[in-house]
């Protein structure tokens, strides 16, 4: 098990740092703020990103719930690397690295989430401040059990920005 995962972890880290340049919709040094659920502690997050340069971003999210029975944290950060792009739709490969805590019935577990995603980052024409975006690809985590599965992130789940 832990020889494909160090495979498909790889294949990506091949693919991400062998990529072409992108030609993608510049947001260099602008800052995107907005909401992401992709926390497997399922906590909404407030996320934000930023756009290095027109190949790499990086971005972070932090979920607080202070329910004495069910609350908990999350807080991780994440690295995107454009690969293709459209006039008004970027195509990416992120690495996203997240410490996780919850509580379940009143029992507090704590852990890791990393996931290696492909995905897409679209605008609608005349609203370029506003990005949405999906994600497909694989994760890893463990708060109370470890689980290795497969995700696919529609925008609600991936992520809104609105872009300053």
């Amino acid at each position: 098990m832990f020889k494909k995962i160090k495979s498909l972890v790889a294949i990506f880290l091949f693919t991400f740092l062998l990529c072409q340049s992108s030609f993608a919709f510049d947001r260099s040094n602008r800052l995107g703020l907005g909401m992401t659920n992709q926390l497997k502690n399922d906590f909404p997050a407030l996320s934000f990103k930023i756009q290095k340069n027109r190949s790499f971003a990086f971005g972070g999210m932090a979920g607080l719930s202070t329910n004495e029975s069910n609350g908990g944290y999350g807080v991780g950060l994440k690295v995107y690397r454009n690969i293709f792009d459209e006039p008004q739709l970027n195509f990416y490969l992120a690495g996203t690295g997240a410490i996780l805590s919850n509580k379940i019935n009143s029992t507090s577990y704590s852990g890791f989430q990393f996931d290696l995603s492909f995905g897409s980052e679209f605008h609608f024409t005349g609203l370029n401040s506003l990005g949405f975006s999906f994600e497909f690809g694989v994760s890893a985590s463990k708060t109370k059990d470890f689980v290795f599965q497969t995700l696919g992130n529609n925008f609600i789940v991936s992520a809104i920005h609105f872009y300053l």
